[in-house]
């Protein structure tokens, strides 16, 4: 899954480590979840959503389309 995570978190300067922290997740499981090789828990996707104070919709990118109505 596709996520701006990486983003977010550069632009609080922040390391994985740090952002790890904040989540009480391990540094490897940010690395896994910013490269796409691990898609978050739901309650860990809304603590993400609240700590950027940004809804899961901005962050995570389920790259579905759904098809544009006539």
């Amino acid at each position: 899954m596709k996520n701006r995570l990486k983003v977010l978190r550069a632009e609080r300067d922040w390391s994985q480590a740090d952002l790890a922290d904040h989540l009480n997740v391990s540094r490897q499981a940010v690395n896994a979840i910013e490269t796409g090789k691990y898609d978050p828990s739901l309650p860990l996707a809304f603590k993400i959503g609240r700590l950027f104070g940004q809804s899961i919709e901005d962050i995570f990118d389920d790259e579905f389309q759904s098809p544009e109505s006539d």
